[in-house]
């Protein structure tokens, strides 16, 4: 890919994911970048995210019948959605990292360059 100019909006938009831990929707970052781009339309944010997410600045975390959520952090981790408020939260489990990759690649016929796991249930709010 050739060399993309970081804009003011995808500057703002990179700003917004990597200061929040709340995984974003688009609809939501949206409304966070008009309050310093008042005229900037959904459309551009989506096709600045969508850009982003090829450049590896984002990661992009799709769930089936739901929006799509977006993550500043592209290293590994893992995250857990909540299946009763839809919230997604980043879990620190770094000793799966490597383990997991290595045990695939020894176990199977495969090479893994990476992988995602997802962990699903109730949050501590939701549990009250």
């Amino acid at each position: 890919m050739a060399k993309t100019r970081m804009t003011k909006q995808r500057k703002t938009i990179m700003r917004i994911l990597k200061n929040t831990a709340s995984h974003p929707t688009a609809d939501t970052i949206y409304e966070e970048v008009k309050k310093e781009i008042p005229n900037i339309s959904l459309g551009t944010v989506y096709r600045n995210l969508n850009l982003l997410e090829e450049m590896n600045e984002i990661m992009v975390i799709n769930y089936t019948n739901a929006q799509s959520h977006y993550d500043g952090v592209t290293k590994n981790h893992y995250h857990f959605r909540c299946n009763n408020c839809g919230k997604v939260f980043d879990l620190d489990l770094d000793i799966l990292d490597e383990d997991v990759d290595k045990y695939v690649e020894k176990n199977t016929n495969f090479q893994i360059d990476e992988h995602r796991l997802e962990f699903y249930g109730l949050c501590p709010a939701c549990q009250k």
